[in-house]
């Protein structure tokens, strides 16, 4: 049996070492690790706005990087809104990059050469490598017709006939990849899921497949921060309807945005799949999920926890992807990647394991209950009833675990609460799970590049907490999210919050921590919080949590035996 001191209040959104952190983020906006160099322009060829009509008439246009030679070369194509002709510039003080770099928070050196687009594979390594690369821009942006919608049926059948026009070409072998991180992995679902036969293999780097459940309103919350950010970058792009908008008109789930989610299980070609532990409020979840659904028979899952583009374009990735397509399109006799390369850390800076496993969950787990009781968290159910009520907008409350021994936790996790509402008639739920060591908090890799994040992360409003009875399973209950259930005055209703991925070693004594607040859980600043992130708070109250022999309130964790 063991268990730590609580529960008690908390300010999670204070942490220790958030000075030296500013400080580190301030030198990085001034000076952001990125090393751009110049494309060798004489060792390939480029054609630049290639016209593309696809089936309506409308014409995209496209950029072609190809080697030096006669050709045919396998393909690898990406599709966005962000325009293939927004490229570094060489300036009289370096080159001028995307915004992005600095803003958000680098791992480590980003480098790629100035034909490189926002997201996008270089032209210059892949070109390099005997490959072909088209960077398209979709339709509304940049310099193609039409208008865009976003997630699309529409754009899926854009992306579709993109991959037949580049399977069809001179230049091309029929082979045709698709590959990119962000938008243009998640440009690739929809349209694999309609079977382009020219398409032969596809590498999605982290992209979320739930546009409402991954990013717009998990657990039914409202985020506006990274959304506003990112209907400011598309301010030019020509769009039948914006996301951020229709996230406004549309606060459940309704039809509407289940018509953006991919049909995961028609898709059949080789995959590898990029779904980093680091991406928790954006593209891990649905890059999992991707993984357990793809029809696929050889799917891969590539993990880490570090930073998005650092890692992308990090030697290691690029011979990961090399070597997948190289099999797939190139048909050499190279290595299929293993089936999960599993990363697993202990702190931001500190991988204990880089190891093979074979399916997700891992087989091997045991699930293990952590349950809230008057002394935080134990491992067994509590005896006695309790209680703990906060305020949603000034407090928090946080349970404890020590490890007793080393113990790893990989996999998703689950928290179910007994809740009480006063005051208001439903509350957002925002927890977060953390590691400390003794009074040092452990930080983590979280996402837009926030290097003080928590282990994970959950969100789940209390009105919204009816499940899907088909999706939901005990280590991962699955809200159905379009069903408003207010609470009543005195009700005690259950509610289970679904937290995102990880692979965490503790070792004995570090105390796993459990934060839940009304609030979102961390600032909104460049310096020293989770920017550009943002969560509707709903309205003020208080929040009521019950647990005990009747209320088994508990944090369901992954844990992993010691030998593999």
């Amino acid at each position: 049996m063991n268990a730590d001191v609580g529960p008690s209040l908390d300010r999670p959104w204070h942490r220790p070492g958030a000075a030296a952190y500013a400080l580190s983020r301030a030198l990085g906006l001034i000076k952001p690790p990125t090393k751009v160099s110049e494309a060798p322009l004489n060792a390939l060829s480029i054609d630049r706005d290639v016209p593309v009509a696809v089936r309506d008439g409308t014409v995209l246009r496209a950029n072609v990087y190809r080697p030096r030679g006669a050709g045919p070369f396998p393909v690898l194509l990406s599709a966005h809104p962000y325009g293939k002709d927004n490229l570094p510039v060489k300036t009289l003080f370096g080159h001028r990059i995307s915004i992005q770099y600095r803003v958000l928070r680098q791992t480590g050196t980003v480098k790629f050469s100035t034909l490189t687009g926002w997201e996008a594979p270089d032209p210059v390594w892949w070109t390099g490598h005997g490959y072909a690369v088209v960077n398209c821009d979709l339709r509304g942006a940049g310099t193609s017709e039409g208008r865009g919608a976003l997630l699309s049926d529409q754009e899926a059948e854009d992306v579709h006939d993109l991959v037949e026009w580049a399977g069809a070409q001179a230049w091309s072998t029929g082979a045709v990849g698709l590959l990119g991180v962000s938008y243009l992995a998640m440009s690739q679902w929809k349209a694999a899921a309609l079977r382009p036969p020219s398409l032969k293999a596809m590498c999605p780097w982290e992209g979320l497949t739930d546009a409402y459940r991954d990013l717009f309103r998990p657990g039914g919350i409202r985020e506006h921060g990274f959304a506003q950010q990112w209907a400011k970058a598309l301010k030019n792009v020509r769009l039948v309807y914006a996301l951020s908008e229709e996230q406004l008109r549309r606060p459940q789930r309704d039809e509407w945005w289940r018509s953006l989610v991919p049909d995961l299980p028609r898709i059949e070609v080789p995959i590898l799949i990029c779904a980093s532990f680091s991406d928790n409020n954006l593209h891990s979840r649905g890059s999992i999920r991707a993984f357990q659904r793809v029809g696929s028979r050889e799917r891969f899952l590539y993990t880490h926890r570090s930073g998005k583009w650092a890692t992308f374009y990090s030697p290691d990735a690029l011979q990961a992807q090399l070597t997948f397509f190289d099999r797939y399109l190139r048909k050499l006799d190279a290595a299929p990647p293993p089936r999960i390369r599993l990363e697993v850390r202990e702190s931001r800076d500190q991988v204990v394991a880089v190891r093979e496993e074979d399916g997700w969950p891992l087989s091997r787990t045991r699930w293990t209950p952590l349950y809230l009781s008057n002394r935080g968290l134990s491992t067994d159910v509590a005896t006695d009833a309790g209680s703990i009520r906060f305020d949603t907008a000034s407090r928090g409350v946080r349970f404890g675990w020590t490890a007793p021994a080393d113990t790893e936790i990989t996999g998703p996790m689950a928290l179910r609460l007994f809740v009480e509402a006063s005051d208001v008639d439903d509350v957002s739920l925002m927890v977060g799970v953390e590691k400390w060591r003794g009074n040092k908090y452990v930080p983590f890799e979280g996402s837009y590049g926030f290097g003080r994040d928590r282990i994970t992360t959950g969100w789940q409003r209390a009105a919204l907490r009816a499940l899907d009875p088909i999706e939901s399973r005990p280590a991962e209950p699955v809200p159905a999210l379009d069903t408003l259930e207010l609470l009543r005055p005195g009700e005690v209703v259950p509610v289970d919050i679904p937290l995102g991925p990880s692979a965490t070693l503790f070792r004995a004594g570090e105390r796993l921590q459990i934060v839940i607040a009304g609030r979102w859980l961390w600032p909104r600043n460049l310096l020293t919080g989770q920017f550009p992130a943002k969560y509707e708070s709903g309205a003020r109250g208080h929040c009521t949590l019950h647990w005990g022999p009747r209320r088994t309130a508990h944090l369901l964790v992954p844990v992993i035996p010691t030998a593999p």
